[in-house]
């Protein structure tokens, strides 16, 4: 982190564009940092940043880009991958498997998920957020569907951890890192503290029932049916990210902030 250059934003609105201009150039030039400074002086004209009120998220523009960034946080919880981490004894000891292999089975698919994540880092600017979280959701949808498939015909053995490895790859590579990036980008500058907040606390309040109903849909519907509602969920996201959510691979913040916001 020390290596770590401060924010052209930050440095422009504490009043030292000096700064923010050699931090541009350094890393497109003079010409691009002219360019770049001026879209940053323009998002941030007549902007309060600290101080927005959160009224300010309720206009047109804003309300709209803050529904995109809300329902994203919350489908991330709401795909219902982390009930594995949360529940990985119910769910494996309902498949079939011992104590020991339990334990097992929770080493494999933490494993998997920081391998895949560390490969989601390499690839987000490679391949894009877009493509990258409408694969995962696809993936997801039918890896659930299987495991829903699975529990509902009483299959047993190592095919289902197969599909629950796989599930927490696809996760890994797509919805866990690339929505904290889509969150961090799609927000203007003189909004991002104040819709960060409401994205987070959606996110982590959607955890939050995620982890309790997991207990009651498993109860009422017993195992398969849970995995096919998160398929389903799995389904809405691929689709809501299709029709909603734009590319903002290679984009600045000013530019992205023009195509979410029309401004």
């Amino acid at each position: 982190m020390f290596m770590v250059p401060e924010s052209p934003r930050w440095l422009v609105k504490s009043g030292r564009a000096e700064a923010a201009t050699k931090i541009l150039s350094r890393v497109g030039g003079p010409e691009f940092a002219g360019k770049a400074l001026g879209e940053i002086r323009e998002s941030l004209t007549g902007s309060e940043i600290g101080r927005v009120r959160f009224l300010t998220l309720l206009e047109p523009g804003m309300a709209r880009v803050l529904f995109i960034g809300v329902v994203l946080a919350v489908y991330q919880q709401w795909c219902g991958i982390n009930v594995i981490f949360y529940y990985a004894q119910e769910i494996f000891t309902a498949a079939g498997y011992g104590v020991s292999d339990v334990l097992f089975n929770i080493v494999v698919t933490g494993t998997v998920n920081l391998i895949f994540t560390i490969v989601a880092i390499r690839l987000v600017d490679r391949l894009g957020r877009r493509p990258l979280m409408m694969a995962g959701s696809a993936g997801l949808a039918v890896v659930f569907g299987l495991i829903g498939a699975s529990y509902a015909v009483h299959s047993r053995g190592v095919h289902l951890l197969a599909l629950v490895v796989v599930a927490m790859a696809l996760y890994a590579l797509s919805l866990a890192p690339v929505t904290w990036v889509l969150l961090s980008e799609i927000f203007p500058n003189r909004i991002r503290g104040a819709a960060m907040s409401v994205s987070t606390f959606s996110l982590w309040s959607a955890c939050f029932v995620l982890t309790y109903t997991f207990p009651l849909l498993n109860k009422e519907l017993g195992p398969a049916g849970t995995f096919w509602i998160y398929a389903g969920i799995s389904v809405f996201g691929y689709i809501f990210i299709r029709s909603r959510v734009r590319e903002t691979k290679g984009k600045t913040l000013e530019e992205i902030e023009r195509e979410f916001v029309g401004r």
